[in-house]
């Protein structure tokens, strides 16, 4: 059985929560300049085919382009803001691919669809491994951006064990 949660946020999930198939669709966000000015501080890449409006329209598309990388890093706050995994992830564990797919332009909209590919229980049992892949999607319903990260989600058992432990005597 697989479920579709459609552009809102969901309460957290845990291991046993997902199943290959799962699909949690984002709502969607604009991209902007300052959200390009600012990357372009974070990561130190002035290149001009994303800060310079007239030596861009003399690229292939003619306008500014928003960092490939920021594409990424906005899919991460839109899975964030799905709420899927706020509660249980425990690591990161792959980047397995991640493609560009399409460039995204300042003012594009974009949303995230999430689908879990596979789950695997590890040895320990108190968490597993889930295969996730992420389509960053633009308003046109091009992918742009699709990538695989695999993470670590605990079981809800581990998870309510480590909240009693965090939980201050009485």
């Amino acid at each position: 059985m697989t479920m579709t949660q459609e552009r809102m946020p969901v309460d957290g999930r845990f291991f046993e929560d997902l199943a290959p198939g799962d699909t949690f669709t984002s709502s969607g966000r604009t991209i902007t300049e300052s959200d390009v000015v600012n990357f372009a501080g974070v990561s130190g890449d002035f290149n001009q085919i994303h800060l310079d409006v007239e030596a861009s329209k003399n690229t292939m598309y003619g306008q500014r382009v928003a960092y490939g990388m920021l594409g990424a890093s906005i899919a991460t706050g839109l899975l964030d803001r799905l709420g899927v995994f706020r509660t249980s992830m425990a690591a990161m564990l792959e980047i397995e691919s991640w493609k560009f797919v399409g460039p995204i332009f300042i003012g594009d909209t974009v949303h995230l669809r999430l689908t879990i590919e596979s789950t695997r229980l590890t040895s320990r049992g108190d968490r597993g491994v889930v295969r996730r892949r992420m389509e960053l999607i633009n308003q046109r319903g091009e992918v742009v951006q699709d990538g695989i990260i695999t993470v670590m989600v605990l079981c809800r058992a581990a998870a309510l064990d480590a909240e009693r432990v965090s939980e201050p005597s009485r």
